[in-house]
């Protein structure tokens, strides 16, 4: 009897090590990676790869897939590894990815995808993801970015955009990346126009605060060609006056920047790189593969974002003051006009009396000589 028991205890602990066998060879390395268990580390670069590698080990946190021939993203593509902090997919053959391709990742931390063939990204991308800090999207054939992008986007601390297809950066993009320190820019075809004034003014500000920003080089139009755009004034970009309100609503957003700027120095809450201006250098697209190495992320030095009617009150007071001088140099140039009006009828009235007093004297010389003639002639007569 006892030795039953043993032989069924025996095929227990059996039954439990299979089971347990099993269990680890569901989530074992892919055949085409290479593993560490200790760091939670995949590393599937340079293999060829056409799609995502199945049977992840859940708990991975680190995904190097750059250098493949991977070609696009599908839906849920990495619902096996909800822990990863790192993904690095630069560098392949993408040119589209799903929307809901990341879903799930709710602690990713790094992505890349640099080096790749994409032409767009779906604003609901990125949608989950609020823990991002680090986003390359360098070396693709962007043309533009979602504005509503901005919105999974807040915790961004570098975010590479060199070697692209932009024309233009939607000011209101940028400015909710508060947490913002790089910014690559480079080598797209920039048209300096009146609609990337904002650019411009926002730039300026970013880099106010310490932010780090390669270059922006015009394209367009031909007089501003190879041009760097913080470097055109301000003065090329009046006719915008005249042609939309681009540059009034700018300029009054950048007065209203540079204000919250002093107070907040003033208020000595200030970070000491804010008294300087960064020179602009040139950084690394990305991590690990082809993308280079990513910027340094620097101290937050962002004020308070101001309240929108302060805009409002920007633009009533402009209107005010400007109404105040039109006033004042018309009631001047009325005034001018009244004074040579009465100047010039002054003048023609001594003019007027000048004429007659003349005529008055002719006359009575006239009378004096007959009166002297007729005085002599009778003189004679006697």
């Amino acid at each position: 009897m006892q030795a039953a028991q043993g032989r069924l205890a025996d095929m227990r602990v059996v039954l439990v090590c299979a089971l347990l066998s099993l269990l680890s060879l569901s989530h074992a390395c892919p055949k085409e990676c290479s593993c560490n268990g200790n760091t939670k580390v995949v590393d599937c670069r340079g293999r060829g790869l056409y799609d995502i590698p199945k049977r992840l080990h859940p708990e991975t946190q680190e995904l190097y897939l750059q250098d493949n021939r991977i070609r696009g993203l599908g839906s849920m593509a990495f619902r096996e590894i909800p822990l990863v902090r790192i993904l690095d997919l630069s560098n392949n053959s993408i040119t589209t990815v799903s929307p809901t391709a990341l879903l799930g990742l709710r602690a990713l931390q790094r992505l890349s995808l640099a080096y790749n063939s994409l032409r767009e990204l779906d604003k609901r991308l990125l949608g989950p993801i609020r823990t991002l800090s680090h986003l390359d999207l360098s070396h693709n054939s962007l043309w533009g970015l979602p504005g509503a992008l901005g919105e999974s986007l807040r915790n961004l601390s570098h975010l590479g955009l060199s070697h692209n297809k932009l024309t233009r950066l939607d000011r209101s993009l940028l400015e909710v990346l508060t947490h913002l320190d790089s910014l690559t820019l480079r080598s797209n075809p920039w048209r300096c126009d009146c609609q990337l004034i904002g650019l411009k003014l926002w730039l300026e500000t970013f880099i106010y605060k310490g932010g780090v920003v390669d270059e922006v080089i015009c394209t367009q139009p031909e007089e501003m060609k190879k041009t760097d755009l913080q470097k055109v004034p301000y003065q090329l970009f009046h006719i915008c006056m005249t042609s939309s309100y681009h540059y009034l609503f700018a300029n009054i957003h950048h007065l209203e920047n540079e204000r919250l700027l002093r107070g907040h120095t003033h208020g000595n809450h200030a970070h000491p790189s804010s008294h300087a201006i960064h020179v602009p250098m040139a950084m690394g697209e990305g991590f690990g593969g082809g993308g280079g190495g990513g910027g340094s992320g620097l101290p937050e030095c962002e004020p308070k974002q101001r309240h929108r009617p302060v805009n409002l009150r920007h633009a009533i007071a402009t209107v005010i003051i400007t109404g105040v001088v039109c006033g004042i140099v018309f009631l001047m140039m009325l005034a001018a006009a009244v004074y040579g009006c009465a100047y010039a009828a002054i003048m023609a009235k001594y003019q007027r009396e000048l004429k007659k007093n003349e005529e008055l004297a002719a006359a009575k010389g006239a009378d004096h000589a007959k009166a002297d003639e007729k005085e002599l002639l009778e003189n004679a007569i006697a």
